[in-house]
């Protein structure tokens, strides 16, 4: 019998799930079978899924009856036994954006790490209560499946104390208040990507750029994470769709005694309304801004633009140099304008943009003669949550799960 394994990425108001069967081999790839997503859960949601071959293809109207996260993961259930009838989950892989200073590794989820990452919540309020969801309602839909945790900020446990800490008193430090990075999944996705595909690369120093809806740096030294833009929360570094990246906490302080704002509605402001969508007064989508003739879409661009080309300095400076950029995500594969922009901005370190090569979304779009090589390389998160979920769930317990 197959060995199968769900993925599951639940935020607010959706779920996005995919189907991986082990292929042979230790280190072989897990062989995608299906995805899809439920979205706007609670309201007038919408069910999304295909097979890999194309069959079980549903897009269906808005829908009534989906009012949480478990009677979404039902949904699924039932499409995946329309599909694979029969078929038996060995494992669920669960993305958890934080796991905290203690969660270095992919773990099997329990009641003790439950409430552990519990405790996270408030480090990333945008996204660990919805995760969280996700899991309990996968507990109750996948009972035999053994459920694994997947932590955002887990490649980045091995960054240097320096690279860790603030510049408060070390009992802060001490007690979790330090930088922790994130999209861990997706950096690692990709430089698995380039050990394969591009291993001089993958061997150097590399500033990779996941560029999103979230977005965020690091800094890679021989396929390592040593450094990352986002610390304490994923609301810190690039500007964002809605959240405001790197500020003066001065600001906070002014929000708060001048503004009389409360620390609910601070937070607020500076998750949901500041980034593309605060600065523009358009849009948090790069697509519906790149569209526009608005002067304020054009400045909302100019400024992502910047921060992200300042911030790839910054990072070219922990590496001691800088052998490659790599533009990854929605906005970062997708979107040639905003790689010429940075790109062109690090002419001074050696990049020599490619114009054609990048408006034609290649690859590699550097000149051959550029010191520093630049590249798009689509990420895979939820490959790579298959792939920890197979090696977390031992032999035997596959064999006990899939039967």
């Amino acid at each position: 019998m197959p060995t199968l394994v769900l993925t599951l990425n639940a935020g607010s108001s959706s779920v996005k799930f995919a189907l991986f069967e082990a292929a042979d081999g230790a280190e072989a790839e897990p062989v995608r079978l299906a995805s899809g997503q439920v979205e706007a859960i609670g309201g007038t949601a919408r069910f999304q899924a295909r097979a890999a071959d194309g069959g079980g293809a549903t897009d269906t109207a808005p829908e009534e009856g989906i009012p949480d996260h478990a009677a979404a993961l039902a949904r699924v259930l039932a499409w995946l036994e329309k599909v694979r009838p029969g078929a038996s989950l060995a494992a669920v892989g669960h993305r958890i954006v934080h796991g905290g200073p203690d969660h270095a590794a992919p773990a099997v989820i329990d009641d003790a790490l439950l409430a552990d990452l519990e405790r996270l919540v408030p480090l990333a309020p945008l996204h660990q209560p919805h995760n969280l969801a996700g899991v309990r309602a996968a507990l109750g839909a996948f009972p035999e499946a053994v459920q694994v945790a997947c932590f955002d900020t887990a490649f980045h446990r091995g960054h240097s104390a320096l690279q860790q800490a603030f510049a408060l008193p070390r009992r802060f430090f001490d007690a979790g208040v330090r930088r922790y990075g994130f999209h861990g999944l997706s950096y690692e996705s990709v430089a698995a990507r380039l050990q394969r595909d591009h291993p001089e690369v993958h061997a150097g120093r590399v500033i990779v750029a996941h560029l999103g809806n979230g977005a965020s740096m690091a800094a890679l030294a021989g396929g390592r994470s040593v450094a990352s833009t986002m610390g304490f929360t994923a609301l810190d570094g690039l500007v964002m769709g809605t959240r405001c990246g790197t500020i003066d906490p001065g600001v906070l302080l002014y929000l708060a005694q001048v503004e009389k704002l409360g620390w609910d509605a601070i937070a607020e402001l500076l998750y949901e309304q500041s980034g593309l969508l605060g600065v523009s007064g358009i849009s948090n989508d790069m697509r519906t801004l790149a569209a526009s003739d608005d002067p304020a879409a054009r400045f909302a661009i100019d400024m992502f633009i910047d921060r992200a080309a300042r911030a790839a300095g910054d990072l070219a400076v922990v590496l001691e140099g800088l052998d490659a950029l790599v533009f990854t995500a929605g906005i970062g594969e997708n979107s040639a304008p905003v790689r010429a922009g940075i790109a062109r901005r690090l002419a001074f370190l050696g990049a020599e943009l490619d114009e054609a090569a990048n408006a034609a979304g290649a690859a590699v779009f550097s000149m051959p003669s550029s010191r520093i090589r630049l590249l798009k390389v689509p990420t895979d998160e939820e490959a790579m949550i298959a792939r920890h979920a197979l090696r977390v769930v031992a032999p035997g317990t596959i064999a006990a799960a899939a039967r």
